[in-house]
């Protein structure tokens, strides 16, 4: 499937801001079964200086730095991407879950893409009681696979999804008990558990297809980043990425910007400024399939 990507983040300030330095995790990421045909980042003001590279986990990263005063501040990401992330193993193919805990921490050459992604962090910790949510699909012997999938469905089952109920700091925990929140809550939530039982998790960073209501027109710029969990089955089989929001295995329906640990190590536009006083933020996103777009 090919789509055509906008994506607009906007800052309006109260007062001028003098410096500002800006890290942009918004470029989508070249993988096998992702092809960036094109990409290109439109910044106003335009920066004093700006580097493009990759980040510590191989992310299309971009550092900007902007030296004169303004009094707002706009990214505009356009890009077309082709998507068919092939389907996963069999589910009854896979290892058992403790082979693959146990590969992880061991460490060494077969494991290096996975190890580090063991431990919790701030937004995914490996908290005990998270872990208990997510023991009961994890069974003795069960095949990897067909554990992450009964969890991710679980997840689906047992959550709602309410915007606003949950800020950024909200700690998985809470989420748990509440059993609601947004994409980003039941990403944070399954890497916690699947921490707390050892197995290595990664937060997804992207995009997912939206289609409008029977009878409705898309709205522009409707559309919201996304985020899920990368999965891994062990180093013969690798990494499946699985949609706890959507209850769904990622194949041709999503767009990766990149991954981390968490959602601050891929957040989309994160910085330091000096001034600015109260700011306001707004973002517009459109997915759309190239053969559908008018």
């Amino acid at each position: 499937m090919r789509y055509r990507v906008s994506h607009v983040t906007r800052y309006h300030y109260g007062e001028p801001v003098d410096l500002a330095a800006h890290l942009l995790h918004l470029t989508p990421r070249a993988l096998p079964g992702q092809t960036v045909l094109d990409a290109a980042l439109a910044v106003d003001p335009p920066p004093g200086r700006s580097v493009a590279g990759t980040d510590h986990f191989g992310n299309a990263a971009t550092w900007l730095f902007l030296a004169e005063p303004h009094a707002g501040f706009a990214v505009t990401l356009t890009a077309a991407v082709e998507v068919a992330f092939p389907a996963p193993p069999p589910a009854a193919a896979t290892p058992p879950w403790e082979q693959v805990r146990d590969c992880a921490a061991r460490g060494g050459a077969a494991c290096w893409q996975a190890a580090e992604f063991v431990f919790g962090t701030a937004m995914a910790p490996a908290e005990p009681a998270v872990g208990a949510y997510a023991a009961p699909s994890f069974p003795p012997g069960r095949p990897v696979l067909a554990a992450l999938l009964e969890l991710n469905a679980r997840i689906r089952r047992d959550f709602s999804f309410r915007a606003g109920v949950t800020t950024l700091s909200t700690p998985v925990t809470q989420v748990l008990a509440s059993r609601a929140g947004v994409c980003q809550d039941f990403a944070h939530l399954m890497i916690a558990g699947l921490r707390a039982l050892g197995l290595p998790a990664r937060y997804v960073s992207g995009y997912i297809r939206t289609r409008p209501r029977p009878g409705e027109a898309k709205r522009r710029g409707a559309d919201q980043s996304h985020a899920w969990v990368g999965c891994w089955l062990g180093p013969a089989q690798g990494w499946v990425d699985l949609d706890p929001t959507n209850g769904l295995v990622v194949q041709d329906e999503h767009v990766v910007l990149g991954w981390g640990r968490d959602y601050a190590d891929v957040s989309p536009v994160r910085g330091v400024i000096l001034g600015g006083g109260r700011h306001g933020l707004s973002v517009s996103v459109d997915l759309d399939p190239v053969e559908e777009a008018g």
